[in-house]
């Protein structure tokens, strides 16, 4: 009797410890939701920047980088402050739903800079890339590309010069991407972007 007791306590105990975490990393889905929806529209898939939450912070509002990045998306206050003067109602860089909305916009104006890519898979690893190296290294790996007979849209080429491209860190960039593709293929149960949204 007391083994069966002692077996339904610790099943109990890993439910509650299992459902605390579960209710724990989905706190900020509605923000996610809200502002994908908002500047990406209603068909788009809002777990692919929760992926990238889980990716910068693993969705931790009060994490820091060595560098001054802040909160769940990881933004320079100078970028807040950039977006902020796109959406004044952004009100600090500290509260979460306003990290992940200025987070979401920043992507929203990355989207806009990679225009030429024909599917949503490969623009949005170039978004993301944009995200962490900054779109300027993310263009002088493409020209790299050129250089080489490399079709500078795809993103696997760029994987393959990477550590051509002069000031950066590619790891980090490339392992970033991964990432929040494997995130994503987690959250979603899709193998990685391939196929994102069926275009």
């Amino acid at each position: 009797m007391k083994t069966v007791f002692s077996f339904f306590f610790l099943l109990f105990f890993v439910s509650e410890i299992s459902f605390s975490q579960n209710k724990k990393e989905n706190r900020y889905d509605d923000y996610f939701r809200k502002y994908s929806k908002r500047f990406f529209g209603i068909g788009f898939d809002w777990k692919v920047f929760k992926a990238q939450g889980l990716a910068e912070s693993g969705l931790m509002p009060d994490a820091r980088s060595w560098v001054g990045a802040i909160g769940i998306m990881q933004l320079m206050p100078s970028t807040f402050k950039d977006i902020q003067s796109s959406l004044p109602e952004l009100q600090n860089v500290n509260d979460p739903q306003w990290n992940i909305a200025a987070g979401i916009l920043y992507d929203r104006q990355l989207w806009k800079a990679w225009s030429e890519h024909e599917t949503t898979d490969e623009r949005l690893k170039f978004i993301f890339g944009s995200y962490n190296a900054g779109k300027f290294t993310i263009t002088k790996a493409q020209q790299v590309a050129q250089k080489e007979n490399l079709d500078h849209r795809y993103w696997n080429n760029i994987e393959t010069i990477a550590p051509k491209v002069q000031q950066w860190r590619h790891d980090e960039t490339l392992n970033y991407v991964r990432k929040i593709e494997n995130y994503y293929s987690a959250l979603s149960k899709r193998n990685g972007f391939t196929d994102f949204l069926g275009k």
